[in-house]
């Protein structure tokens, strides 16, 4: 045993002992997993004390959390279906940050970047969405690619938009506190100051989620399928554990 890496095998295991204590570098440095570490115990009580604990529903918040998860447990299922699932999002995050930059939006997505009602440093912790895209390619070029993030993103996006029609403030709706966020993940239409009313709302969230599927998860797990290489599959009976 080493106080690196190590793999546990199983009393079955025909392993010799210098394969038992064969070490392998962790593959993250340690110190990107601390800075993540450290920004997301900034943003969470920020967040939680500005816009409450609903944010986190959205997909580029689930996501940061899983993330900075898969960092410390280099998993290639965690940063895989997080890149499945934000990384076209956040692009798009970005294309409309930089207009407003300029003076216009395109997508509509960053208007309360510019809320001068919300703190400067709140609305710098949401820069996230611009770095994170950035991690997710790194981390996949460590890592490698898991082609099971495909279905594992579908899941998790799945519940998201559950939680955001049934339990998160619909659009339209008039907090006490105005940061609470209304329409999570768009499950009410584009529009936050009144629901879409052109189909059934039920059947809506279900053409939404097919629509994200289609549109921008499948594509995704596409491309990085083709650009990165498959993550190496765990032996059957064999339990790897990682230290630092």
């Amino acid at each position: 045993m080493n106080s690196g890496n190590f793999t546990i095998f199983p009393p079955s295991s025909r392993a010799t002992a210098g394969e038992r204590d064969k070490v392998a570098r962790p593959t993250i440095p340690l110190a990107a997993k601390v800075a993540a570490t450290a920004f997301l115990a900034v943003l969470i009580p920020t967040y939680l004390h500005t816009y409450g604990p609903t944010n986190f529903w959205w997909f580029c918040d689930a996501a940061l959390i899983l993330t900075v998860a898969g960092m410390w447990l280099e998993s290639p299922l965690l940063i895989s279906m997080c890149a499945v699932g934000i990384l076209l999002p956040q692009c798009l995050w970005l294309v409309d940050f930089g207009g407003g930059l300029l003076g216009f939006h395109v997508f509509s997505l960053t208007g309360y970047m510019f809320d001068r009602h919300l703190p400067l440093f709140t609305r710098g912790l949401s820069l996230f969405h611009g770095w994170l895209p950035l991690l997710l390619v790194w981390l996949l070029g460590r890592l490698r690619y898991d082609k099971q993030a495909l279905s594992a993103w579908s899941i998790v996006a799945m519940f998201l938009l559950l939680l955001s029609c049934l339990c998160a403030l619909p659009a339209g709706a008039h907090p006490a506190n105005p940061n609470i966020p209304v329409n999570i993940n768009y499950v009410y239409g584009f529009n936050d100051l009144r629901p879409q009313h052109w189909v059934d709302q039920n059947l809506y969230v279900l053409l939404w989620l097919a629509t994200l599927w289609l549109v921008v998860f499948l594509p995704t797990h596409l491309i990085l399928r083709k650009v990165f290489p498959a993550s190496p599959p765990v032996a059957s009976g064999e339990l790897r554990v990682r230290f630092l």
